[in-house]
């Protein structure tokens, strides 16, 4: 074993550009499936990641101008919708689960005795909070009693917190907006850097405002449907029953809008199955290249030696033994150059990965390529295919040159 070793090292030395060569069509073939897979992986990881912090099953309304005239009713028309829409989608759709009606404030500065900020108002129910994946951090947040009293409280970013109170405890502390106190009674988790929002009560907003019972949108929860047709169609449904309440076009798109987060997201799946199989095609690609590359430089390979089987036949070598040399030499080549590749590849997309998580630590926006890993199984599967393909494409010529006769073996140039 120790002396066949060495002839295959002697062997790899003679022919040291070949070698590179072979080894580096091995490790560039794997390198890149792995790369290839893992940046797929990446990509569809970081988008489901941000479906991920939200209900998949949400549904947003909202109203609009309408854009078709109707009933003799002139186009651009405002919609306005009320609390009696939220009963009617609570009431009038089987798979709705749970409906938050919202009234949005608007763009509001805040203020103590000391320091301000301006944050975005929303008028909630407290289901809002759960719905949404709001993280309370200190406090509480809306509940049941905050709206049926029509309290004066406020949950506030974690963000605004610090710029109104710094180190200060927040909950229980006072705060102005349009010369109203409210009470910090929460404080929750900052989840993006471009906008911060605060909440009250949907009724005390109402009350304040002297909107009566109006409502800027609505978000629900559906159950049952399962796939993008099935959304679509309640989709419709919504506008269709909407259209009747306040006398639009059930064709008029732009009246009351709709944006069903599962629709997307299932459509958002198929589009990364579509890139899956993309990246398998040309990873596929990539190896297959490996292959033929190997399969190719093996086959020179075993001509330029048939000289040398002349000789080691001569002098009474086995055609058996020649083909193990041969195959040995193969098998060697291609473990230790697929391993090289297996192991850069994935050095390279843990490098990335800790990349990208570094970048997504300092920004709250949404991420677009996370966790780029590739299945280790996946890996160590490519490489023996390289390496078994290697192994053939030493055994078969080595085979046929093997059976050619010693001297004709040694006139061959």
């Amino acid at each position: 074993m120790i002396i066949s070793f060495s002839e295959i090292g002697s062997s790899l030395k003679r022919n040291k550009l070949r070698t590179v060569l072979t080894g580096f069509s091995i490790s560039w073939g794997i390198f890149m499936l792995i790369v290839l897979l893992a940046a797929g992986n990446g990509l569809k990881n970081g988008v489901t990641s941000n479906f991920s912090e939200d209900s998949k099953n949400k549904v947003t309304i909202w109203a609009g101008w309408t854009s078709i005239p109707y009933k003799g009713k002139p186009k651009d028309t405002r919609i306005q919708m009320d609390n009696s829409d939220s009963i009617m989608m609570a009431n009038s759709f089987s798979e709705v689960d749970q409906v938050v009606p919202i009234y949005r404030v608007g763009y509001k500065q805040i203020q103590t005795q000391k320091f301000y900020t301006s944050t975005n108002i929303q008028a909630v129910i407290p289901a809002y909070f759960n719905m949404e994946s709001v993280e309370i951090l200190n406090g509480r947040n809306l509940n049941q009693l905050d709206v049926e009293r029509q309290r004066k409280v406020m949950v506030l970013a974690e963000r605004d917190a610090k710029s109104l109170f710094k180190d200060a405890e927040a909950i229980g502390q006072a705060i102005v907006m349009d010369d109203i106190v409210y009470h910090v009674i929460g404080v929750y988790k900052t989840r993006n850097s471009w906008r911060t929002d605060a909440y009250i009560p949907l009724s005390t907003a109402q009350k304040v405002y002297n909107s009566g019972n109006q409502l800027e949108e609505m978000i629900v929860t559906v159950n049952g449907l399962t796939t993008a047709q099935a959304n679509a169609a309640f989709n419709n449904q919504v506008i269709e029953r909407m259209s009747r309440k306040h006398e639009f076009s059930p064709n008029d798109r732009w009246a009351v809008n709709v944006w069903n987060q599962l629709e997307n997201y299932l459509q958002s799946q198929k589009i990364f199955s579509g890139i899956t199989m993309f990246v398998w095609i040309i990873g596929i690609g990539t190896l297959i290249a490996g292959i033929v590359g190997v399969s190719n430089i093996m086959l020179i390979t075993v001509r330029e030696r048939t000289k040398e089987f002349g000789i080691r036949k001569a002098l009474g070598a086995k055609p058996s033994s020649i083909i193990r040399m041969i195959v040995a030499e193969s098998l060697v080549v291609t473990a230790m150059f697929g391993y090289i590749g297996m192991v850069f590849g994935i050095i390279v997309t843990e490098i990335i990965g800790k990349i990208m998580s570094t970048a997504a630590m300092g920004g709250d926006g949404p991420n677009m390529f996370k966790d780029p890993t590739v299945d280790l199984g996946i890996a160590i599967a490519a490489t023996l295919v390289l390496i078994i393909a290697g192994v053939l494409a030493g055994y078969f010529p080595a085979r046929k040159a093997v059976k050619i006769k010693p001297i004709e073996a040694l006139r061959s140039e």
